[in-house]
């Protein structure tokens, strides 16, 4: 047995592979990009090696890099996984040239089956079924006879690569003519090598492939099949074991074709024998073979008790033998890929730092993230797998749909919820599911796309981040409560409801979802669908609608959204506001990004009665404001003098341009001081030894006095004279530049 094998790999796998590693008890070495430097298998392999940039052609990729670390490291095995160079026959000879093992199948091997036109070739001569097809197409005459020949309509297919690149389907010959040179050039871009050729397109079809595993020693087993039909473009999305509604016939034809083809190049490791199943025929035939571990490959484990990585290992060192094997499947396994990418978007894919990442205890989870990672974009975007198995196919989807509601994913966008939506369909549930049957699937987010963000747009809740504050971290929450409250109160959701907070101008927002909304706070000029939208009132959205906010029209300086329901983003110390200068809370710790998704906790009813707020509850908004005050802490006789006091009663304090959550900076008169400096605290007579603050305080910086604001700090050192009340302080986030303002003294 090896003593260390390498990983030249990433994310879900890199992690699976070091487990497996750690359980033989053979030590394991990452290797990783700059871009996943953080990534999970670099913590958790026994040494990691940093190996290039982020594009995988600087990394991942490079050959030479990968075996400076082998050598660096004493490694004398080489794990591919999937994807990279997994099945990279001159990687895998390199590997023999640096006497390096490669865990996999053999160069030859590779080689015979990765290139399809050979792979059916290889088919043909050992009876599996196979489409009509043609040989590789020279040019587009050929392909025109040869589409005539098999009859449309047919698959154009480059003959390398999978993943459903460089696959095009043509129903008559103006659609193969206008398709020809793009696949070759898509081929040729993508895998060096241009080669087309043509096969039966079948309209529908499943997607079944089997499982098959060799020892090197001639043995080759069948470890069951997989349905991989529930695609997108031609990307798998849910695979599970076994294939419903198949004949225990029809499954054993399957089985033992895949395994005569295996053998009869004395095939070792992992490997997937693929096909297309005609459901209306109810006949299979080949479609190809990946000469390495599928990235489904953990519900076959769930069904056998195969660990598949621990077999391909062993195989390597010599170590197995598969004669007189017979595998015994119990149960059922399904599999879901839950990936950064925006489903309502056409699949976009997603980037940025996951502010939760929560999975389901119950169900096996193959992921490379937990809160705080970054999903970067130069890779898969796959996030994590998550299996379930269960003593029949019911249970199993039951487990899943438990495990999918447990799952928690935020900071970015994902396809978790077309995940639930697809796994609660009942045509999922009933096994009834094609190659196509996701194009036409009804997705129905419950998002608002930000279309453009606005000027401090952030995701807020009421009363904030309480309890923490003694610790340095602010409450942060709205501004402006009071309209915060009276908005959440409009659409019917409890006060504590998180919503959205807008300065000065606003942000245009679609909503993909109906749902009931609520404006309120500064008026800014706002319309729905170009139709003009009042404020203080309720007002109903249909899925498509697009709300577009603009500047604030007349006074006041902050606007409050409510959505019925509330936003759906994750809990941070025990809040859902957004603390930007900290980095956590609301969406993404930040501010609000054009392109960012906000999800929308769904409620029974997506329509809520109709409501004005009653006309004494709405505030009136002015450019000169009287906020009362409580006299203290630091006041006069003991920090300022006697005459001054009235001096900062009777001014009209002016609201500095530097202003934001943090604090409302004024600017008045000079203050007058009781003392000429702050003695150990500092030159300067405000300054005083750490001292609590309170929010709403009035905090001398020097001679500059500044409203701590929600964002504000919990200690510091200058003085206060006075704090505003809580009855107040909603006026504080109306504050805004060259507004005047005039504190009147009150008492407890």
């Amino acid at each position: 047995m090896f003593t260390k094998v390498l990983i030249a790999n990433r994310g879900a796998i890199a992690c699976r592979i070091i487990r497996t590693l750690r359980k033989l008890g053979v030590g394991s070495v990452a290797v990783y990009s700059e871009a996943d430097a953080n990534s999970l298998h670099v913590a958790q392999a026994d040494e990691a090696v940093c190996i290039g940039a982020g594009p995988a052609v600087e990394s991942y990729l490079n050959f030479e890099k990968i075996f400076k670390a082998a050598r660096q490291t004493g490694a004398q095995a080489i794990h591919p996984g999937y994807g990279f160079l997994s099945e990279n026959a001159g990687f895998a000879e390199a590997c023999a040239k640096e006497d390096l093992v490669f865990i996999g199948p053999t160069p030859q091997q590779m080689r015979d089956f990765g290139l399809k036109h050979t792979a059916r070739a290889l088919a043909g001569l050992n009876g599996v079924p196979m489409l009509p097809g043609s040989e590789l197409l020279a040019d587009i005459d050929q392909a025109k006879s040869e589409a005539v020949r098999i009859g449309y309509p047919v698959m154009l297919k480059s003959t390398a690569g999978g993943g459903g690149i460089g696959m095009r389907v043509c129903a008559d010959e103006a659609g193969l003519v206008e398709a020809f040179d793009s696949v070759r050039r898509m081929a040729a871009g993508a895998f060096s090598q241009n080669g087309v050729f043509l096969e039966k397109f079948v309209g529908i079809a499943r997607h079944i492939e089997v499982q098959i595993f060799g020892d090197g020693r001639g043995n080759v087993v069948a470890l069951g099949e997989r349905d991989c039909s529930a695609q997108r473009r031609n990307q798998k999305v849910v695979e599970e074991t076994p294939a419903p509604g198949l004949s225990s016939e029809l499954r054993q034809s399957l089985l033992d074709a895949a395994t005569r083809l295996a053998g009869a190049v004395g095939y070792q490791s992992a490997g997937t024998v693929e096909f297309v199943f005609d459901v209306k025929e109810l006949r299979f035939y080949f479609l190809e073979v990946n000469t390495r571990l599928q990235v489904e490959h953990g519900v076959t484990e769930e069904v056998t008790g195969v660990d598949l990585v621990e077999w391909m290992i062993l195989q390597a060192a010599g170590e197995l033998d598969l004669a007189g094997f017979t595998v015994q499947p119990q149960g059922a396994s399904i599999q879901v890929r839950l990936y950064a990418e925006d489903p309502n978007k056409n699949f976009q894919p997603s980037s940025g730092v996951l502010t939760a990442a929560d999975f389901p205890p119950g169900a096996r989870v193959e992921t490379w993230v937990e809160r705080g990672t970054e999903i970067p974009p130069f890779y898969d975007p796959m996030i994590a797998k998550i299996i379930v198995k269960g003593a029949t196919r019911a249970e199993a989807v039951t487990a899943l749909s438990a495990a999918l509601s447990e799952t928690r994913v935020a900071g970015i966008e994902c396809n978790l919820e077309y995940l639930r939506q697809i796994i609660a369909s009942a045509e999922f549930a009933a096994g009834d599911v094609h190659t196509k049957w996701l194009a036409s699937f009804p997705y129905r987010p419950a998002t608002i796309d930000v279309l453009e963000p606005g000027t401090q747009s952030s995701v807020q809740d009421y009363p904030g981040r309480v309890g923490y504050w003694a610790i340095g971290v602010p409450p942060s929450g709205p501004m402006d409560d009071l309209a915060f409250r009276i908005a959440n109160e409009l659409v019917g959701n409890p006060a504590e409801v998180a919503g959205l907070e807008f300065t000065l101008t606003g942000p245009t927002l679609r909503f993909n979802l109906d749902t009931t909304i609520a404006l309120t706070g500064a008026q800014m000029e706002a319309d729905l669908d170009g139709n003009s939208v009042e404020f203080w009132r309720s007002l109903h959205v249909r899925a498509g609608s697009v709300l577009r906010l603009r500047g604030i029209r007349g006074s006041g300086c902050r606007t409050c959204l409510a959505v019925r329901g509330g936003l759906d983003v994750p809990v941070y110390l025990g809040s859902r506001a957004t603390f930007s200068l900290g980095k956590f809370g609301g969406h993404a710790g930040r501010t609000l990004r054009h392109g960012d998704v906000l999800p929308v906790n769904r409620v029974p009813e997506s329509f809520a009665p109709s409501r004005i707020a009653p006309a004494p509850l709405v505030p009136a908004y002015d450019q000169h404001w009287t906020i009362a005050v409580l006299y203290g802490p630091h006041a006069a006789p003991d920090f300022f003098t006697e005459d001054f006091m009235p001096v900062f009663f009777g001014a009209d304090w002016k609201v500095h341009y530097n202003s934001n959550r943090l604090g409302i900076r004024l600017t008045g008169p000079k203050p007058s001081f009781t003392r000429t400096d702050g003695g150990e605290a500092g030159l300067h007579p405000s300054n005083i030894h750490d001292t609590e603050y309170a929010i709403g305080t009035i905090n001398f910086t020097g001679d500059m006095p500044v409203i701590l604001g929600k964002d504000g700090p919990s200690l510091g050192g200058f003085v206060c004279p006075v704090t505003i009340v809580k009855a107040e302080l909603w006026k504080v986030g109306q504050l805004r530049p060259g507004d005047t303002i005039r504190f009147v003294r009150t008492t407890y």
